[in-house]
């Protein structure tokens, strides 16, 4: 498969910190990819996603999106196909609306009026936010302002979505309909969106076609949820949980059940216990 990101003996060091916050990091990410980036709290994820979009500058290494250098040469280029969402959209709103916030990007890429509108209206209706187009983003609810921040992000057609503990301030229920929001949007978009999720719910991640794990600014491991999440002693070493699929197959294995021996999602585990019952 085409890659999108390929990322070449990445080093980062913040200031006046004796230990790197990413130490000499290389993967790849495939284009239309979703992929799930976790570890525990300072493992280097966000400050991963700062580099990609050039926020932050590589002490070491190299970045490149679609073949094109992550550089201050090339900036306004990796931007424009890459979109951030970050865990408080509070921190992203510029606008005195919700249109004015999502035209923003585009104002400073000089896009025509007729065609900013267009593209406002455009994405706002995708998160169905379209009604709240006059509103002050400030008095949303927070799973509001999270679907304006990734209109905002969409507004400028990237090639690249990040989501950075974009969730994480949201409850179980508002979590789990903004990644079904997203999920959606790039069915709709089309296959070559790329979608990263920086997250730490593990039940988020193992629904992503790649993880990848994490650990002190170190990769540790990649692959499939299915090569990543089945080894439970290894994750809870990790600082990281458990998918709630695996911990319920624990549970009945040890009272004697033969469960499956390949990773479930909980949807698949609810089909396999409604077979098992269905049998009996």
């Amino acid at each position: 498969m085409e890659k999108i990101i390929e990322i070449k003996n990445l080093t980062y060091a913040y200031p006046n910190q004796t230990k790197a916050a990413l130490q000499n990091l290389s993967l790849t990410v495939n284009r239309g990819a979703w992929v799930a980036l976790i570890g525990h709290n300072g493992s280097g994820k966000s400050t991963l996603a700062k580099l990609l979009n050039h926020l932050l500058t590589p002490s070491d290494g190299q970045i490149l999106i679609d073949q094109i250098p992550v550089d201050d040469e090339h900036v306004d280029v990796i931007r424009n196909r890459v979109g951030m969402v970050f865990q408080n959209p509070d921190n992203q709103f510029v606008g005195a609306t919700v249109a004015d916030d999502v035209a923003f990007g585009l104002e400073n890429r000089q896009m025509p009026h007729a065609q900013m509108q267009e593209r406002v209206q455009m994405v706002l209706e995708e998160v169905h936010m379209w009604e709240f187009a006059e509103r002050e983003p400030a008095h949303l609810s927070g799973g509001q302002k999270q679907r304006v921040a990734i209109a905002s992000a969409l507004a400028i057609e990237p090639q690249i979505l990040i989501l950075d503990e974009a969730t994480a301030m949201l409850d179980p229920k508002g979590r789990f309909e903004m990644m079904e929001e997203v999920r959606q949007l790039k069915a709709d978009l089309g296959p070559d969106l790329t979608v990263i999720s920086i997250t730490h719910d593990i039940d988020e991640a193992a629904s992503a076609d790649q993880v990848i794990v994490l650990n002190d600014g170190q990769l540790v491991e990649t692959g499939t949820p299915d090569e990543i999440f089945t080894d439970a002693q290894k994750l809870q070493a990790l600082g990281l949980d458990v998918p709630f699929a695996e911990q319920l197959k624990a549970k009945l294995a040890a009272r004697g059940v033969a469960v499956p021996t390949q990773y479930e999602t909980m949807e698949g585990m609810a089909e396999w216990i409604w077979q098992l019952i269905s049998k009996k």
